[in-house]
C-alpha cells in the first residue's frame, strides 16, 4: 500500500497530501518541530493513512520562503503593468530569488489592455532586453502556450497583490472557479484573494497559487548577487572579484556606458547590494 503522497495544501496545523489521487488531512509528528523543519506545500511526504500522520519528509529539490513551497521546476511570475503599475524592482527580485533557488523562471505579463499606445511600446523595448538577456516572456492572453511550457512541471505562480495569479489559472481551468478581486481605488493596489498556498492539478501540470505580496527580501548570500544578474556573465573584469561598483577596467560598467547592460538593472544591483547583509 502506498503511503508516499505531496502535500497539496496547509492552513495552521492541517496538511493536506494527496497519495493516488486521495486527499488525507494530516497532522505533523513533533520530531519535525524538535528538528526545525517545517512541512511545505511540494514537499513529498510519507504518511500514517490510518491516524493521519506526517512521518517522514523526503529530501527537496529546491524550496523559496516567499512564497513558501517546494519541489518547485518552473516559477512563473506574474507582472502587472497596470493597476498595480510594474515595478522592474520587485521583478528583479523576484528573478533573483527564482534562479537562486534553481528555478527556472518565466515572466507573465498582464494587464496589457490597460496601457496607452506610448505605454505599450514603452514596454515593449523593456521586455525586449530581458528577452535578449534569455529571459521566457509570455502575456497572460497566451493561454496555449503557457499551457504547453507548464505541461509536465511543477510551477509556483508568484507576483505582487493584483497582478492577476488567481486570474492566469481560471483561465488555465475554467472548472477552478477561483475567487478574485478588483483592484482597490482607495489603497491603488491589490486585495489580497488568496490567503494560502494550494498546488492544483491543472491539465498535466501541478501549479501553486499563493498570496501576493509588496514587497520582498534577498535571503541568500549576498556573493550570489552578480552572478544570478544573467547580463554579468561572461563579462571580463580587470580584477577576478570585481564588484562592478566603481572598479577601473570593470568589464560590467564598461557595458553599462555602452549600452549592452540596460540601465535601470544595472540601478537595481546597487540597490541591493546595499538593501542586502
Amino acid at each position: 500500500m502506498n503511503n508516499t503522497g505531496i502535500i497539496t495544501k496547509i492552513i495552521s496545523n492541517l496538511y493536506t497530501v494527496s497519495v493516488d489521487g486521495e486527499l488525507y488531512d494530516c497532522r505533523a509528528r513533533g520530531k519535525f518541530r524538535k528538528d526545525e523543519i517545517t512541512p511545505l506545500v511540494g514537499d513529498f511526504v510519507v504518511i500514517d493513512r490510518e491516524n493521519n500522520y506526517i512521518l517522514e519528509i523526503k529530501k527537496r529539490k529546491n524550496s523559496l520562503s516567499r512564497p513558501m513551497i517546494a519541489n518547485v521546476d518552473i516559477a512563473l511570475i506574474m507582472t502587472s503593468l497596470k493597476e498595480p503599475d510594474l515595478s522592474l524592482n520587485l521583478l528583479d527580485k523576484e528573478l533573483l530569488c527564482v534562479e537562486n533557488a534553481g528555478i527556472e523562471p518565466i515572466i507573465c505579463l498582464s494587464k496589457s489592455d490597460l496601457l496607452s499606445k506610448t505605454e505599450k511600446n514603452e514596454y515593449k523595448k523593456v521586455f525586449a532586453y530581458y528577452k535578449s538577456i534569455g529571459y521566457k516572456v509570455v502575456k497572460n492572453t497566451e493561454t496555449f502556450k503557457i499551457k504547453r511550457m507548464l505541461k509536465g512541471h511543477t510551477v509556483v505562480l508568484t507576483g505582487q497583490t493584483g497582478s492577476g495569479k488567481s486570474t492566469i489559472l481560471n483561465r488555465l481551468d475554467k472548472k477552478l472557479d477561483l475567487k478574485t478581486s478588483p483592484i482597490s481605488k482607495a489603497l491603488g493596489r491589490g486585495v489580497h484573494t488568496t490567503r494560502h498556498v494550494e498546488l492544483f492539478k491543472v491539465k498535466g501540470a501541478f501549479i501553486a497559487d499563493t498570496p501576493g505580496f509588496s514587497a520582498l527580501d534577498l535571503n541568500f548570500p549576498k556573493e550570489n548577487l552578480k552572478m544570478l544578474f544573467r547580463e554579468f556573465r561572461g563579462i571580463e573584469c580587470k580584477f577576478k572579484d570585481c564588484e562592478h561598483i566603481k572598479e577601473k577596467g570593470c568589464g560590467v560598467l564598461d557595458a553599462l556606458d555602452n549600452g549592452k547592460i540596460k540601465q535601470t538593472r544595472y540601478e537595481n544591483y546597487v540597490k541591493f547590494r546595499g538593501e542586502m547583509k
